[in-house]
């Protein structure tokens, strides 16, 4: 039995220590109590109140821990990620943050730290299958969309936020790159949106979002490489005309003489209306597309996802495809399948096949299944 403290006691958070309580001895740490109190789950999960912005306080936190699991908002995911590495303490990092990952790879090296970041739904499996395909082919073009949806569509937004509104709006903000005959491709966030019919949930709106990071580069020599977001249409129009509206700037506006942050001031909004209910039916759904040639044939290889929430344990189904991925990278590093020091995107992982196998199987288990079709 491991000791083990995550980081974060959001809604993924939460279910990344339910899943590692059943084996391994596990601290919940925020400074929401709140979230805290749903974290307890029974008393058998240790909760500490924390400021995880205090670096100071961090380092002593995280002292006494086997691995570190970081489920913090990605705002903050780059200084707390430096943090545990500089202590020396193994890790798994699904907080999405926007700074480039591969920049705390040598202070890894340097503090013996093995870590793996980006280990959620996406980023993390469509790193992890890339990873894998190209270990096994020459890959031509790669391409996945994803989503995570309420069941009920509500109008206006017809959306509720599984994790933090702040990062949704990261997602819809953020210049979103793409990999097309080699060259790497910027165009805003929400663009070159186009309709995808899916037998489960039937027509959604896709549209680029900045998903493919770390890949653009651990993986350059794919030609053509894609992500997308998934949506209910209608969704994205709307929230382009918050965007152009100047809703999420960050520079201050004087009302009445009072200075306030357009972001701020909609985030604190949206939070209300986008905030996902506890026991509130959603789904994640996901397809990645891998093509290219393997042993002189070519091949086009899909992986399916559709997750629903899970009534029994209480968990939804963007905690469960996340976080259990998030907790299948801890047990590679628990159990010594991963072993390589410094920082590696999911990627780097899913090369090793017993690592990929396990995975996969690990969520299984979990009945978070992929459904893996094959056209020569």
């Amino acid at each position: 039995m491991s000791k083990i403290i995550v980081l974060g006691a959001g809604m993924v958070g939460r279910a990344m220590a339910f899943d590692l309580s059943k084996k391994h001895e596990v601290t919940s740490a925020d400074i929401n109590t709140e979230a805290l109190a749903k974290a307890s789950r029974d008393g058998k999960i240790i909760t500490i109140q924390q400021n995880l912005k205090d670096t100071e306080k961090l380092a002593r936190l995280v002292a006494d821990f086997d691995l570190v699991v970081s489920a913090v908002p990605g705002f903050m995911g780059f200084e707390t990620l430096k943090t545990i590495i500089s202590c020396g303490k193994n890790f798994v990092d699904i907080s999405f943050l926007p700074e480039d990952i591969l920049q705390l790879n040598e202070l890894a090296k340097k503090n013996k730290v093995i870590g793996i970041a980006d280990m959620g739904v996406a980023p993390g499996m469509p790193n992890l299958i890339a990873g894998y395909h190209y270990a096994q082919m020459k890959i031509t073009d790669f391409e996945y969309m994803v989503g995570g949806l309420p069941k009920a569509r509500v109008l206006p937004f017809q959306y509720k936020a599984p994790f933090s509104p702040v990062d949704v709006i990261e997602e819809y903000t953020r210049p979103a790159r793409y990999v097309e005959n080699g060259h790497i491709i910027t165009r805003p966030a929400m663009s070159d949106s186009e309709f995808i019919n899916f037998k489960e949930v039937g027509t959604l709106e896709a549209f680029n979002t900045d998903g493919l990071r770390s890949l653009i580069y651990t993986l350059s020599e794919i030609p053509n490489m894609k992500e997308k977001t998934l949506r209910y249409p209608g969704h994205i129009s709307l929230i382009r005309a918050f965007q152009e509206s100047g809703f999420f700037s960050h520079t201050p506006v004087k009302i009445n003489n009072t200075e306030v942050s357009p972001f701020d001031f909609t985030t604190k909004l949206l939070f209300d209306k986008w905030k996902l209910g506890d026991e509130e039916a959603e789904f994640t759904i996901m397809r990645v597309i891998v093509t290219g040639e393997e042993k002189g044939k070519e091949k086009k290889i899909t992986y399916d996802l559709y997750d629903e929430y899970d009534p029994g344990d209480k968990i939804s189904s963007m905690s469960r495809t996340t976080g259990f991925t998030g907790t299948a990278g801890a047990e590679l590093i628990l159990r010594g399948l991963f072993t390589e020091k410094g920082v590696f995107p999911p990627e780097s992982v899913g090369k090793i096949s017993d690592c990929f196998n396990f995975v996969l199987d690990y969520l299984k288990e979990r009945k978070v299944i992929y459904k893996v079709t094959e056209e020569v």
